[in-house]
């Protein structure tokens, strides 16, 4: 018994728990494992703590800007991380575009803009609601991180991020570490052990970022993670 409860103890020791869907939010950790404090980017965020890329680094300490078009979300946010700033606002390419969305619940994390995508799942959508659009760049420019360094962002939008990233402003932001969600819909089952290489490098989500001076990393399921050429990691 005794034995046991000291492996107990050693393993919560020298362990750690992952919050992401994917336990991606462990590679991130890593990679800013010598940064303490840092602002991070979440869009797309759903939950502060479940399912969450940045839960982790807002333990350590890190605070920034978190995203979701629902209300019920937000207000969790909150409630629970009230020194970061969150905005409840559909996210797109430009500001003020009216957009459909392919609404199944309040809270549901497959809440989406894409089409081909809601017409691909086995599960249908309730609804179909009208809202208009913000960018990125606006929504930063508008909060109390508009002038800061921005480490990190986590985009996952339901196969929208592409769309949402072809008009953000990369030299300005100069993020370093980036974790996109890529989605294949052409598979039986988007998301679930069929991202293959081929793939990826042939997506413009992709193209568009080596193209922003970012290289692919890794990748966990369905989350790909870029980082800028040429950064020391040791000094990120």
């Amino acid at each position: 018994m005794f034995i046991n409860l000291l492996k107990k103890i050693y393993y919560e020791k020298y362990s750690k728990k992952s919050y992401s869907i994917s336990s991606v939010d462990l590679v991130i950790d890593r990679l800013f494992s010598n940064k303490s404090t840092g602002i991070y980017l979440d869009v797309g965020c759903n939950h502060p703590i479940k399912y969450n890329n940045t839960y982790l680094l807002h333990k350590k300490g890190w605070s920034g800007i978190n995203i979701d078009l629902d209300k019920k979300s937000i207000h969790e946010f909150n409630k629970m991380r009230k020194n970061d700033y969150n905005v409840q606002e559909l996210v797109g390419p430009v500001d003020g575009e009216e957009k459909e969305i392919y609404y199944y619940h309040e809270r549901s994390a497959i809440n989406t803009i894409s089409k081909v995508l809601a017409d691909k799942r086995l599960k249908k959508p309730k609804k179909i609601i009208k809202k208009k659009t913000k960018s990125l760049n606006t929504i930063i420019n508008n909060s109390p991180y508009f002038n800061k360094k921005i480490n990190f962002m986590s985009i996952d939008i339901e196969n929208y991020e592409y769309e949402v990233l072809k008009n953000f402003n990369f030299g300005k932001y100069d993020i370093d570490l980036i974790v996109t969600e890529c989605v294949d819909v052409s598979q039986q089952k988007p998301e679930t052990h069929t991202q293959t290489l081929e793939y990826i490098v042939n997506t413009s989500l992709y193209k568009l970022l080596i193209y922003n001076n970012y290289k692919l990393i890794n990748w966990v399921n369905s989350d790909l993670l870029f980082i800028k050429k040429n950064l020391d990691i040791n000094a990120i």
